[in-house]
């Protein structure tokens, strides 16, 4: 057996030798050394010897053992100090890379900040499925069953369910007013609460157009609630979000869930009113429909619209971050190009 330790240690001192780099270095020490290495096998049946040579073959084999650990070592410091390890030169005291950090979509932050803005009011944030019924979109709303919203050209109808009809037939929600007869029939009255969302449409895209894009609505519900109530209302999310007065005009619009409606425009702060293309050169922008909820839609709650009333605006999320930022196309937003997104970190 003292021949056998003999020749493992002649050819590990070898491999050890014609190592070229600390990888195959440490491959040497786990073939050699490692739990099941040749030499760890050998001195394992080293207690399988006759008991008079058991403690000169241990010895021998610590003895092995120890010139190789050695080699191994020394082989590794010539490595390291190789110049063919190191390529030029390292100055250990530059501070390390930083891994690139994350942050939240400008769109999401504006989210954040609107909800935040309506939580100190009162208001609670409500949520509900991206996937709706043709009841919850139109049926509840008002809309008639000739209205265009319905056709396909303007909804992404769900293929199985096109030849059915109200709450079996679904869609993407092209809207997220729907919403609001859900929770009144889930909380009922008074309500303050706002539910933001991302909302699905069949048209041509262009600098103020998406076809997935977000809202932001919110609906009040109250005895007697007053349109200047309404209108300070709109004021009021408006300066929180810019943090500072904002022009606004209300012009009167239809939209079948609300009596009387509003279009609702704000200056356009990417030219400050002097305007440009996302203005479309009037300097005012449309950010958002509003106005007093459709007795057909209070009915469709459960609600009693001689006792009830209220205000509704649905905002334009992403116009309303353009505003923020300046940005004059809002198709950027959806692009995930990361150098345009890591500017608004």
């Amino acid at each position: 057996m003292l021949d056998e330790l003999q020749r493992l240690l002649a050819e590990a001192k070898q491999s050890i030798a014609g190592a070229g780099d600390d990888t195959s270095l440490q491959e040497l020490r786990q073939q050699i050394l490692g739990k099941k290495g040749s030499l760890t096998l050998l001195l394992k049946n080293i207690g399988k010897q006759p008991a008079e040579e058991r403690k000169s073959l241990g010895q021998e084999g610590n003895k092995v053992k120890d010139e190789i650990t050695a080699a191994i070592e020394e082989r590794e410091a010539e490595i390291l100090a190789s110049s063919s390890h190191l390529e030029g030169f390292i100055d250990l005291t530059l501070p390390g890379t930083l891994p690139p950090g994350g942050g939240l979509h400008p769109i999401t932050q504006m989210a954040y900040d609107l909800n935040d803005a309506f939580r100190s009011m009162g208001f609670e944030v409500y949520t509900e499925n991206e996937i709706t019924s043709e009841k919850y979109a139109f049926d509840n709303l008002n809309f008639p069953a000739e209205h265009p919203a319905r056709e396909s050209m303007d909804t992404y109808w769900l293929k199985s369910e096109e030849e059915l009809t109200g709450s079996k037939r679904l869609c993407l929600r092209p809207h997220l007013t729907g919403a609001s007869v859900r929770y009144l029939k889930e909380h009922g009255a008074p309500a303050r609460f706002v539910y933001p969302g991302q909302v699905f449409r069949n048209e041509t895209t262009d600098a103020r157009h998406e076809r997935a894009f977000f809202q932001y609505e919110a609906l009040i519900v109250d005895k007697d609630f007053s349109f200047a109530s309404g209108q300070l209302f709109i004021k009021t999310i408006l300066e929180k979000v810019f943090g500072h007065e904002v022009p606004i005009r209300m012009r009167a619009g239809f939209f079948p869930f609300v009596e009387p409606g509003f279009e609702i425009d704000m200056q356009c702060q990417v030219c400050g009113g002097k305007g440009c293309r996302v203005c479309k050169n009037v300097g005012w922008i449309e950010v958002m429909p509003g106005g007093v909820p459709h007795p057909n839609v209070l009915k469709a709650a459960g609600l009693d619209p001689a006792e009830w009333s209220g205000f509704y605006i649905n905002i334009g999320l992403d116009r309303l971050v353009m505003m923020r930022y300046g940005v004059d196309d809002v198709r950027l937003f959806h692009s995930a190009d990361l150098r345009f997104l890591q500017q608004f970190k």
